[in-house]
This record gives structure tokens, sequence and C-alpha cells, in this order.
């Protein structure tokens, strides 16, 4: 926990001089959605808000809204932790995923549509899989589903969809084969995107609710080894 915090410390200068609990939220999001802060992690009051340099109150605040967005659990007289899914939870999540993203394509209208973002991440991926960091492909898969949410144009949308791609970090921290989970999935981005410059958002459709069917699967069969029915803690 201390070297977490020493590099927590350096957040300070996001701060800036209006400290408030929503900006100390987007820190620890951020952090969490890194695996900075593993699930699991009891997430100290004092060393947190000593790194930060904010008061007892505002990280409290901070804490109260991760928890209202499902990141943090607060389990009495033993503090705040960062959430540990169960399966269901992971299964939820896919489903939300797969009602809004395939809304958002089936909605887009006539093209061309604005695809700069997602082939900037797909490239993202392509160059995190030349250097075999499987933890950077992860993130740049989570860009490109964020990319996609984003062709909606609803900042409504936007936000709903990053609070469950949050939550879904908190399953990828816990899997032992990030190049397994996230490297065939590479190549979907791509054929995606492709169907989209071409202006076929039909079967950019049918090959983004295939691509999260198998990727539910997946994740499901490998969580389901590590945390049990139940989610009652890491193995």
């Amino acid at each position: 926990m201390a070297e977490q915090l020493t590099g927590l410390a350096g957040d300070r200068v996001l701060l800036g001089r209006t400290s408030t609990a929503e900006r100390v939220s987007d820190i620890l999001r951020s952090r969490i959605a890194d695996g900075y802060f593993p699930p699991g992690t009891r997430l100290s009051e004092d060393g947190i808000g000593g790194a930060l340099g904010v008061s007892r109150n505002t990280l409290r605040e901070a804490f109260r809204l991760l928890t209202h967005e499902r990141l943090l659990v607060h389990e009495l007289n033993r503090g705040v932790f960062v959430r540990v899914l169960t399966v269901e939870d992971v299964e939820d999540i896919y489903r939300a995923r797969t009602l809004v993203e395939c809304a958002v394509v089936r909605g887009l209208g006539e093209p061309p549509y604005p695809l700069d973002g997602l082939a900037a991440a797909v490239a993202e991926g392509e160059t995190a899989a030349a250097a075999t960091d499987w933890k950077a492909l992860g993130t740049a898969n989570i860009h490109f589903h964020r990319e996609l949410v984003a062709l909606a144009g609803s900042e409504r949308t936007d936000e709903l969809m990053r609070s469950v791609f949050a939550e879904l970090r908190l399953a990828f921290h816990v899997v032992d084969d990030p190049r397994r989970l996230h490297e065939p999935y590479l190549a979907r981005n791509h054929q995606i995107l492709q169907a989209l410059r071409t202006g076929d958002r039909l079967g950019a459709e049918e090959l983004l609710e295939t691509y999260l069917t198998d990727s539910l699967e997946r994740v499901v069969e490998v969580y389901r080894r590590r945390v049990g029915e139940e989610g009652a803690g890491l193995c």
C-alpha cells in the first residue's frame, strides 16, 4: 500500500486549487480502472487523504460517489474496498453493453461516419500487441468501445457507459491470462471499423453482437474459475 500511496501523491497536481469530491473520484476511478488498486483492496482514508492532500469529508464523499458507481463497497466495521464482481455482475455488464452499443451502431443513420476515434483505438491496440503489452491492449479495446459509443453524440450515453466500462475493468484485472482475453478482439475491432467505413452499419452491428456474445463467454469462463459463482473473494 505504501508504494501505491507514493504514486497517488503525484496526482495532487490534478486537483488544482479547487479540490472537490468529484475530482478526487475522477482520480480514484482512473487508478482503479488501471489496476492500481486491484479488486479486493482496502482503501485507507488516512493514507489516500494524506497522499492527495484532501480532507476526510471530501474523500468520504468521493468514496460515496464511487460506491454509487459500484466500483467500491463499504463493509461495516471493516472499511471501503475495491469491489470484487460476481459472475452475475459480469453477465449484467455485458447485457448493458449489448443493449447500448448495438443500439448506437443501429441508429447511426447515413454514412459517412466520424471514425477517427475508432481508427486511433485500433492503431493503439496494434501498437500494444506489437509490444506484447496485453494490459495496454485491454485498455485499447476499452477505448475502441468508448469511441464506438461516442458515435451516438450523447453526453448521457457517454457518462452511462463510462461507469459500465469502469466496472468491466474490475473483471479484467482478476483474470490471469490477459493475452488470451484481449488479443482475439483486435482483429474484430478492425473488422467493425472496416464495415463502418464502407457504410455497412447493419453488418457492423452483426459483427458487434457476435463479438460481445463471444467475449462474455470467454470472460465468464475465466472469471468463474478465479472467483467462483458467489464472487465471495479472490482465489
